[in-house]
Parts: structure tokens; C-alpha cells; sequence
């Protein structure tokens, strides 16, 4: 039988375009085409909350921080594109947060109820969140690749957060949580519950990326998380009767529950005298009308991954598939 040349090479050829064809659209739906980042970042956290702050009345954001008590934390990432100005995170964190009324300056305004109030915590923080990342710069971009490209982002989510408070007492950090010092699940105040160690937590931010190969990047962002909690201090309304303490708690937690749940140098009416804590059953020990939050500044650094020639590959691609 006599075989037709022209007609072989034809499918030969079509053949090998189906072939290359599948494979760049194969490829474009794994990580060789630069949709997943891996990245850590490290940065100052800071704490929102009832404890602390600056001179006058306490304010919520920047005005109330104390940064003699910042500590640093320290984050995980993986982002997947879902295109060049969409990206989602999934996020593990992990920090400390302070607050201490001792670090309010002493200038005889609204901060020396704060000063006399004398509370203090630390709890270390871990959390984990997913977010989704905005790009809007994106559109304006006049050439393929991310290499020297300069990309500012806005990012909104959600997450959960695990926190333990605890004060100081005798040189030993105690765990305030067990001891209910405003009376959280006791007949006597039924409208105080108590408060769980995990809670959620609503994420938004704004960063910027840099990159300086086509596949890493440095970055600067801030992330300010709103809880549903104001007790990552443990401070959040007024005094108890300390005689309630031995109703519900062991012997050992009731006597430290009466030393740490009022730690204050109020002055009495009597110059030069302190009020008794069985006197300060109607003082704020905390404000329940705001929770607590806390936002942190990262330093990131990030890789694309199988994305050193992304615009090579894009160029190789058939055009049916762009």
C-alpha cells in the first residue's frame, strides 16, 4: 500500500502541537508556574487593651502603646494566586503581648487611675489565620515577570488566636485564667462569664512587596486584629468581694486570687493613707464597653516557588490557552 507523505506529517505534526499543548496547560495548573509563596516574617507586637498606656485617658490604636513592653514575633506563610492580583494566605503566628499600668507616665491627668490601679499581665499568643490579598497596583504593570517590581497590597481575614494570661507574685508568673479574679462564673455576678483561652479574631492590613529576583521578595506590612474578647489581659470590669474566692477556688488559688485581684495603691481620703481593696468594690478594673485587640508590624521575606522564568514559559505557551 502506498502511504501518503503530506498526510503523515500532517498528524506527526498535530500530534506533537496536542502534546506540547497539553503539557504548558498541565503545567500551568501546578506550582511550575509560580502561584504558591512560601515566606516568614518577624516584627514588634503590640498590645490594645485595658492595661497600660500613655498620658490622659486611654485610647484605642497607636495612642495607648507601650513600647517598653514590645516584644517580637515571629510568622509562617504559604499564599496561593489565584491570579496576578488575587492571592489567599494561610498564616501561623506566634508572640507575646504585655501590659503593665506601672509603664503609664506619672503627670497628674486621667492616667493615674491607671497608675493607682497597678495591674499587670503577659500572655504569649498563637494564632493562625486565613486571609485574602489584594493587589490593585497589578493593573497598571507594563511588563511580565516580578523581578524589581514593586507591589502594594491590602489584605483582609479571619482567624483564632490561643492566649494565656498570667501575673507575676512572688517572683513566679500565675495563671489568671483559673483564678476568676472578676468573678467570672460565680452565682454572686451572673453577669460575668467566663472566657475562653482560643478566640476568634477579624484580621485587616496593608503591606507592600519588593521584588528583588523573580522569585523573592522582601516586604513591610501591619496587621491589626479586632477580638470578641476583653480578657487577653484579664481585666475587663469592676472589683469582686475577695470572700467569694473561697467558695470556688482551692485553698492555694483563693489566697492568690486575693493578693492578685486587686494590686492597687489608690489613695484614700485620708492624706497620705491607701484605700482598702473591701473599698474599691465599685472601681473600674477594667473597661468592658471596648475588647482588647492587638496589631503587629512584620518584616517579611518570601519565594515564589518555579517561578525564576515565569515569563519565558508564558511566552511558550499555545495561545489557546491564554
Amino acid at each position: 500500500m502506498r502511504t501518503n507523505v503530506p498526510r503523515v506529517r500532517f498528524i506527526v505534526l498535530a500530534l506533537t502541537l496536542t502534546f506540547l499543548c497539553s503539557r504548558s496547560y498541565s503545567q500551568s495548573i501546578t506550582t511550575d508556574n509560580g502561584k504558591w509563596e512560601i515566606g516568614l516574617g518577624f516584627g514588634p507586637m503590640f498590645f490594645l487593651g485595658d492595661l497600660g498606656g500613655t498620658a490622659g485617658i486611654g485610647k484605642p490604636f497607636v495612642k495607648d502603646l507601650d513600647f517598653p513592653l514590645t516584644k517580637i514575633s515571629k510568622n509562617l506563610y504559604v499564599n496561593y494566586y489565584a491570579t496576578d492580583w488575587l492571592g489567599f494566605r494561610l498564616a501561623i503566628n506566634h508572640g507575646h503581648l504585655e501590659g503593665d499600668d506601672a509603664e503609664a507616665p506619672n503627670k497628674g491627668g486621667a492616667e493615674m487611675d491607671r497608675l493607682e490601679r497597678n495591674l499587670s499581665f503577659k500572655s504569649s499568643v498563637l494564632e493562625g489565620y486565613l486571609a485574602a490579598e489584594v493587589y490593585p497596583t497589578v493593573f497598571f504593570e507594563q511588563y511580565e515577570g516580578l523581578e524589581h517590581k514593586f507591589r502594594p497590597y491590602v489584605l483582609s481575614g479571619v482567624g483564632v488566636m490561643k492566649f494565656n494570661p498570667k501575673a507575676k507574685l512572688d517572683d513566679k508568673w500565675i495563671e489568671l485564667h483559673p483564678l476568676r479574679l472578676e468573678g467570672q462564673g460565680m452565682a454572686e455576678y451572673p453577669d460575668r462569664k467566663e472566657y475562653k483561652l482560643i478566640q476568634q479574631e477579624f484580621l485587616l492590613g496593608f503591606g507592600f512587596k519588593y521584588y528583588l529576583k523573580e522569585n523573592f521578595y522582601v516586604g513591610l506590612e501591619v496587621l491589626h486584629r479586632k477580638t470578641w474578647c476583653d480578657y487577653i489581659d484579664d481585666a475587663s470590669t469592676f472589683y469582686v468581694d475577695p470572700a467569694v474566692f473561697d467558695n470556688y477556688l482551692s485553698a492555694a488559688d483563693a489566697a492568690n486570687a486575693r493578693r492578685l485581684y486587686y494590686r492597687g495603691t489608690y489613695q484614700g481620703s485620708v492624706p497620705g493613707s491607701v484605700t482598702r481593696p473591701d473599698d474599691v468594690l465599685t472601681y473600674q478594673r477594667g473597661d468592658p464597653k471596648e475588647n482588647d485587640a492587638y496589631f503587629s508590624t512584620i518584616f517579611r521575606f518570601g519565594w515564589r516557588l518555579n517561578n525564576e522564568n515565569s515569563a519565558q514559559k508564558r511566552q511558550l505557551r499555545c495561545p489557546v490557552f491564554y
